[in-house]
């Protein structure tokens, strides 16, 4: 690459569309020029801790994230250095011996429920992206993706969101709303996203 990557974050509660869209401006981007970094992959491993304890864990917590790894991915792609982003199997809370390759790429996008609330992240963002979608259906897709991909009930999914995802959400997902470069809602225009980080991307020099 000529230039250093772009860094874009893109943040919002739990199920508004965060991945959705990363795969859209990949397509819009072109998808020899972006690489996405899924927050999620990051959870710190706890296989150390009986497996019937895991599930207590507040993952919607910054603590629950290996920030310090996330933070050292980015600094490397942003030197023009593939990384060895981690897989999480969500079912048993535990990270996998396995990992997959993230090369740099001239758009980096980096998604993730409390990517702008983790400290220092956003130092490598060159520009931030919030999800404001309502809460009731935020819920409906957490729901149904717990239960088709993460091996949850509805009973655990509930009491994880009442307990845990939503009061975590006031204290630390909401909040950076307004500190996102551009907000959008469920009706964005995909094609008018991608203008804008272009226009921002080329104000900086990356492109």
């Amino acid at each position: 690459m000529n230039h250093p990557p772009f860094f874009i974050g893109i943040a919002g509660g739990t199920g508004s569309g965060k991945t959705y869209l990363c795969d859209k401006l990949s397509c819009h981007l072109g998808k020899e020029n972006t690489v996405c970094i899924e927050v999620d992959a990051y959870y710190r491993d706890l296989s150390h801790i009986p497996i019937n304890e895991r599930a207590a864990v507040n993952f919607d917590h910054p603590g629950s994230l290996e920030t310090e790894l996330l933070r050292s991915h980015l600094e490397t792609l942003a030197r023009g250095n593939a990384v060895p982003k981690p897989v999480y199997d969500f079912a048993t809370h535990t990270r996998t011996d396995q990992t997959t390759t993230v090369p740099p790429r001239p758009f980096v996008l980096a998604e993730g429920i409390l990517l702008l609330a983790l400290e220092g992240i956003g130092d490598y963002l060159d520009f931030t992206i919030y999800l404001d979608v309502p809460a009731d259906i935020r819920f409906i897709r957490r729901l149904e993706r717990d239960l088709k991909e993460r091996g949850r009930t509805t009973e655990t999914v509930i009491s994880q969101y009442l307990d845990q995802a939503r009061p975590m959400h006031e204290k630390f997902v909401a909040p950076c709303r307004n500190t996102a470069d551009l907000v959008i809602y469920q009706d964005y225009d995909i094609s008018d996203v991608a203008q804008k980080i272009r226009a921002a991307a080329k104000d900086t020099g990356c492109r």
